[in-house]
């Protein structure tokens, strides 16, 4: 038994914030019907990349967020296919969307709507801004609330302008605060017996990363310059180049600097009692970035890991993504995980990271087709027969 089995969550969510939430929760037991227009789905199933397999092409970006998910397709401006969502929410532990503010307000598919089918609902809302303040009708993607929320001001090499990481990190981030809203709402109603709604904002969910960032500027009245690899309050802690043209990443406290200094024959730099505590080294950042620099250029970065491992420090090379997929570790853990797709055939994912007691551990399942569990859905949740399920899609509802 996995830890979510017997949860059902309707899924009316698009793209990719959301999409990634419940798809973690799929793959934890949690029945998740995707509710997807008719014809044309979630608009990320036209997204690339493409997968070519002998049954066509699909799209990468769709399946690595909608794995383990059953796709249903309801028209929502039907008044028959709003029917149909308020008798799903009915019987659903979780309702998940992510419409721009007020939109299923005016189709009657809103918290104070459904709550009154179904109190125990639970009704998260993730929209880029909340549904209050000035910014709450704006609309933005992953890379606007990166700006906006101070990520990119922190990205960047020195004296360089702003970069943003190599990830959707807003989009990302937003999922799990959604899925942490998922789970702690549902300890609530096991609580009180009733459900209510959450509001997620995006741009908030970044707000809240800033974390350090913030605790510095709070603490120092600091506002924190772009530092590139380096850490803004430990030295040593940034990437080298070594002599073979790769890079290897460092981070070292108190304890690791006459450990460090050994294996790179800095001599100098552990002599120097200046040098022995981290606040020393802060002040003097200058000085060990470039000691440990030139000393790191002499060396292949296999043999300078190597020896800074043997030694106890802390460091990792910087791999590329081909690397970090083929490491004797992340294919040890089972972190390279696939699926059977009917068009594709066997294809490779990245599962649920985490490993249970006492509860089945995630299951990697495949993205469904569009529209695939349509008829299986209304028949098993709302017992509509095959001629009633044709006569919906006749009138356009399906």
């Amino acid at each position: 038994m996995r830890p979510l089995d017997g949860l059902v969550i309707l899924d009316l969510s698009r793209v990719l914030a959301c999409p990634f939430a419940t798809m973690l929760l799929a793959e934890m037991g949690a029945e998740v019907i995707k509710v997807e227009q008719p014809g044309s789905g979630d608009e990320t199933r036209g997204f690339e990349p493409f997968a070519e397999g002998p049954g066509g092409s699909v799209s990468g970006y769709y399946m690595a967020c909608n794995r383990a998910k059953r796709s249903v397709t309801v028209n929502l401006r039907h008044e028959e296919g709003r029917r149909i969502i308020r008798d799903l929410a009915a019987q659903a532990d979780v309702l998940v969307e992510n419409f721009p503010t007020g939109a299923l307000k005016r189709r009657g598919l809103d918290w104070a709507s459904l709550a009154a089918v179904n109190p125990r609902l639970v009704y998260i809302s993730c929209t880029g801004f909340g549904q209050s303040g000035p910014y709450a009708k704006r609309k933005g993607y992953d890379t606007v609330f990166q700006a906006m929320g101070g990520l990119m001001s922190l990205t960047g090499e020195r004296g360089g302008g702003p970069v943003k990481p190599g990830l959707p990190v807003a989009d990302l981030s937003s999922g799990l605060w959604v899925a942490i809203a998922i789970l702690s709402a549902l300890r609530g109603r096991d609580r009180t017996g009733k459900g209510g709604h959450v509001d997620v904002s995006m741009f908030d969910a970044q707000v809240a990363l800033l974390t350090i960032a913030a605790a510095r500027h709070f603490a120092l009245g600091e506002v924190p310059p772009r530092l590139g690899t380096e850490h803004p309050g430990r030295v040593p802690s940034a990437s080298f180049r070594c002599a073979d043209g790769r890079y290897l990443h460092i981070t070292a406290s108190d304890q690791h600097w006459a450990p460090l200094c050994a294996a790179l024959s800095l001599d100098a730099l552990a002599a120097d009692p200046g040098l022995a505590t981290n606040a020393g080294r802060v002040a003097r950042r200058e000085d060990v970035m470039r000691a440990m620099g030139a000393a790191l250029a002499e060396l292949p970065r296999g043999e300078a890991f190597a020896r800074l491992d043997a030694a106890g420090v802390p460091a990792g090379p910087v791999l590329e993504l081909d690397e970090v997929l083929a490491d004797e570790h992340v294919r040890a853990r089972g972190m390279v995980a696939s699926f059977e797709h009917p068009q594709l055939g066997r294809f490779p994912a990245l599962p649920v990271p985490l490993r249970f007691e006492g509860w089945g551990d995630p299951e990697v399942g495949r993205p469904p087709l569009l529209g695939e569990h349509t008829e299986a859905v209304l028949r098993e949740r709302l017992g509509l027969d095959a001629a009633r399920i044709a006569e919906l899609r006749e009138m356009g509802a399906l």
